[in-house]
């Protein structure tokens, strides 16, 4: 069994101490969730594991065995604009991903000129090095991961990409390479909820070992058994899920509270005493002297996070807040709306979700007068005040200091009560203490730049939020108390988001981009409009799949050339599931009580049947024009 050891690792970022003699263990099928408020480390401890950054003086704080493989997908990964999609994902050094590579760079040319000799022969040689190197399940798992992800344009430049699109390659480069530790800072980032859904399934039978960075607490809950929270320089491990650790996080915290209250309470009677009878200090007991320094040395050990609140009152709105009659657009060809209405009145909670690429962001871009509508009528109330959360940050200039920053917008804020509160005070009740208010925003991490930029809205006193996937690179901290501002908020709020739990809790209706301008409404929660489309494509599938295929035979005579390579190896295929699922089954007939491993076994079954089922499918519908 392979593990990474992590002995009394320090690292101090400034004045900030980051990790204070933190260790830990990370074994084989461990799917770790790291957590914390943005500036505590996560991302810094994510650098060191994989070797791109280091701790504080002892080298050898990190142990690995030698061929211990690490795969990290980092929030700011960058690939030359240069390589095709496939150059980039299949980048790993091993023998069988540069024998998929070569063989799906083959398979493109082969493509675009069948008649080429020189093409064919390059992919006589591609195939008989996949041959050589059993890399035939290899290039299938990476096109399934290819194609969960949304990743089609192969022969695309990377450079042609959107962020989104690039960071979805990243996700397929460092899945396809299969280390024996993923790193994932924030995974489900630009991911629609059908992908991410896939990926939890992915996670769950990995085999190797997972920590991952993520505000994604559905996530979290379904894929997490350990959870890491990074806090004042402390690690603390909990065991379970999300649920799990919040659980076990409130415990802990009320016992250190009891023990910091007995420590004080102690001490106060031990000052009573070394204050009495001054002149007598000599004769006092030496050891109940030390105790006293001892207490005096030890109080305040239990670290208390500000309650981080947002109370901002809000200026009045009017009935009339943003409307869209026959609204249409679109982009490159692509029609994003088309006679769309929208009526957002005031206390309106919407959430906009879908697929990537459908428009959402072009929505709210057209909502925050930024777009003009190719046709219809876009009307904005008198009284509305709009704060724009986009998913990129203004311009800050790394040189100016945090509340220089926040100066600007206002000196003063009122609050729901009437009083007055300092951007001092603000900055305090947003995590960040007296001393860093001079920090200039340079050295602030993206996390604390995001939290920075939010704070410069909510201070401007709107009525309206539009709210561009808010939660991406929020913690879960300041996610949280963001969620619960929503719900008591004056105001109106639309939100574009794929987190499941912030749709929950804060919106009461969904507008779901289908694609193509088709938009559906659904009132009620993203929960719940999940569960009902997943019940209504089993239906639709049910329905549709004979109809379907019997036109496609009536069309279909023989095997397309790709077809018959599928058909030459779909036997052997099937052959490896079925030993497969015999085998998980054997595994779980032998398990016991051990539940976590019975759950991690049924997890891997169900995937490996499914995948056997649409196997047997398409064999029996290859078989019908292999014949002919």
């Amino acid at each position: 069994m392979k593990e990474l050891k992590v002995s009394e690792l320090t690292k101090t970022y400034g004045e900030k101490t980051l990790f204070d003699h933190i260790s830990f263990h990370i074994h084989d099928k461990d799917r770790i969730g790291l957590i914390g408020t943005n500036g505590t480390g996560k991302t810094s401890l994510l650098n060191i594991l994989a070797g791109k950054d280091s701790g504080d003086g002892d080298i050898h704080a990190i142990q690995q065995p030698n061929d211990y493989q690490i795969g990290y997908l980092s929030q700011d990964q960058e690939f030359d604009p240069e390589l095709t999609v496939v150059e980039a994902v299949f980048q790993g050094d091993t023998p069988i991903i540069q024998a998929v590579k070569n063989y799906e760079l083959a398979l493109l040319a082969l493509t675009e000129d069948g008649l080429s000799e020189s093409a064919q022969k390059k992919y006589a040689q591609a195939e008989e090095r996949m041959n050589k190197e059993d890399a035939w399940t290899a290039d299938t798992d990476a096109k399934i991961i290819l194609q969960k992800l949304g990743i089609e344009t192969l022969h695309k430049k990377i450079g042609e990409l959107s962020g989104g699109q690039k960071k979805r390659v990243s996700l397929a480069q460092v899945l396809i390479e299969s280390p024996d530790l993923l790193l994932l800072d924030e995974p489900t980032n630009h991911l629609d909820y059908e992908a991410i859904n896939w990926l939890e399934s992915y996670l769950n039978g990995y085999r190797g070992a997972i920590l991952m960075v993520t505000h994604d607490r559905y996530f979290l809950d379904r894929v997490a058994n350990r959870i890491f929270e990074l806090s004042f320089g402390k690690l603390y491990e909990y065991k379970g899920n999300y649920e799990a650790y919040i659980l076990a996080k409130s415990e802990r915290e009320r016992v250190e509270l009891e023990q910091e209250d007995k420590r004080k309470q102690l001490y106060k009677q031990e000052l009573e005493w070394m204050r009495a009878g001054v002149q007598a200090r000599g004769t006092k007991q030496q050891a109940r002297q030390d105790r006293f320094h001892d207490l005096k040395e030890n109080l305040h050990q239990v670290n208390q996070k500000n309650q981080l609140e947002i109370d901002i009152a809000t200026q009045r709105l009017g009935k009339k807040v943003l409307e869209i009659k026959n609204g249409s657009y679109s982009i490159e060809h692509k029609t994003i709306l088309k006679d769309f209405d929208i009526l957002i009145q005031a206390k309106d909670r919407i959430g906009i979700t879908g697929k990537n690429g459908a428009g959402k962001s072009t929505l709210l871009n057209i909502l925050a007068g930024r777009l003009t509508l190719d046709s219809g009528v876009y009307s904005i109330g008198e009284t509305v005040r709009l704060a724009y959360y986009t998913q990129q940050n203004e311009a800050m200039d790394p040189s100016q200091r945090m509340i220089s920053y926040l100066q600007e917008a206002a000196e003063q804020v009122q609050r729901t009560d009437g009083t007055s509160i300092s951007v001092a005070e603000l900055l305090e009740q947003f995590l960040f203490p007296r001393f860093m208010h001079g920090t200039i925003i340079g050295k602030l991490s993206g996390g604390e730049k995001r939290r920075l930029y939010l704070l410069k809205l909510l201070i401007s006193q709107p009525n309206v939020l539009l709210l561009d996937e808010p939660t991406n690179d929020l913690d879960i901290d300041t996610l949280t108390i963001l969620e619960d501002y929503i719900q008591s908020f004056k105001g109106a709020v639309i939100a574009v988001s794929h987190d499941r739990y912030f749709l929950d809790k804060t919106m009461d209706k969904l507008l779901v981009f289908q694609g193509d301008s088709q938009i559906t409404t659904y009132f009620g929660s993203m929960s719940e409009y999940l569960l009902i489309n997943k019940e209504k494509t089993k239906k639709t599938v049910k329905v549709e799949d004979k109809p379907i295929q019997s036109v496609e035979k009536k069309e279909k005579t023989k095997l397309t050339y790709m077809e018959q390579k599928e058909w030459t190896t779909i036997e052997a295929d099937i052959g490896k599931l079925e030993e497969r699922e015999a085998k998980l089954t054997e595994e779980m007939n032998h398990q016991g009580d051990d539940f976590t491993k019975l759950q991690q076994l049924q997890t891997e079954l169900s995937a490996v049947e499914q995948e056997l089922e649409e196997k047997m499918e398409r064999w029996e519908y290859l078989s019908e024009f292999a014949e002919n």
